[in-house]
């Protein structure tokens, strides 16, 4: 799988632009990530007018105790689910984008490294997806980063 060649921004810029013209709050959920997409979505334009922050929830502890993941595998779609559906409560967003994943070089809960679990959460309505990225851990960072906030443009745009 092709690495994004720095269109993270531009990603990003578009999330901003659609999000101020819905009139639409914005979260995320990290895991594997460690920030990175709240680290562009913040760079965006005017983003304090629309992204309401990020949680990174790296430990699994942390995934259990603050965003309610049910015991059990944190690489998991149920894990995914409710990271997103935890975080649009706590930070009253309108839409948020969940993460969890193995990045690598080991697997974890069983999983490959590179499955990553998505969870979206758009105004009470919560959907999640599973990927398969190949390459070194930061390759798996960057695909995933990506990928949410492909997820969060299309979202935006579907209204």
């Amino acid at each position: 799988m092709a690495i994004p060649h720095n269109d993270g921004g531009a990603l990003a810029d578009e999330v901003s632009d659609l999000a101020q013209k819905a009139g639409r709050t914005v979260g995320t959920a990290e895991s594997l990530t460690g920030g990175h997409i709240s680290c562009l979505l913040a760079a965006a334009p005017s983003s304090s007018a629309w992204f309401r922050g990020t949680i990174v929830a790296y430990s699994s502890a942390v995934k259990h105790d603050l965003l309610e993941v049910p015991t059990g595998p944190v690489v998991s779609e149920r894990a995914a689910r409710s990271m997103a559906v935890a975080t649009a409560k706590l930070l009253n967003a309108d839409t948020v984008v969940a993460v969890t994943g193995a990045a690598g070089p080991d697997g974890q809960d069983g999983q490959e490294p590179g499955t990553v679990w998505f969870g979206l959460f758009d105004r009470g309505s919560v959907s999640a997806l599973q990927k398969s990225f190949t390459g070194n851990p930061t390759d798996v960072v960057e695909l995933t980063a990506h990928h949410a906030l492909e997820l969060l443009v299309n979202c935006l745009r579907a209204g």
